[in-house]
């Protein structure tokens, strides 16, 4: 999620502006608060009121499409208030170690 987030920020600022940082930064806070919804619009005018090209503008249109499609997943405030881990790397790390596994023995397919 946060990559997406970064390829947004490089729409707006150049990769070495620390700009690009605050405004990443700003945006993940909020999302980690539960307010991926109000990020989105923000996100979208941002890109629309300078008039920015389809092409220029769509790794924000792509993670506001994100943000939209799966609002009622983003609940990290609960989540973290909880103590789940939301980090995908976490899991999905897991979940290869535990295939290779289960499939690293003689006669698996």
């Amino acid at each position: 999620m946060i990559e997406y987030l970064w390829k947004a920020a490089f729409v707006f600022y150049s990769q070495t502006s620390t700009h690009a940082e605050a405004w990443e930064s700003k945006r993940l806070q909020l999302i980690l608060e539960g307010k991926s919804s109000s990020v989105a619009p923000g996100m979208h005018r941002s890109a629309t009121l300078p008039k920015l090209s389809l092409q220029k503008r769509k790794p924000v249109d792509t993670y506001v499409r994100y943000l939209l499609n799966n609002a009622k997943y983003l609940k990290y405030d609960d989540y973290l208030k909880a103590g789940f881990p939301i980090a995908t790397g976490v899991i999905e790390g897991a979940c290869r170690h535990q295939i290779k596994d289960r499939m690293d023995i003689t006669g698996a397919r």
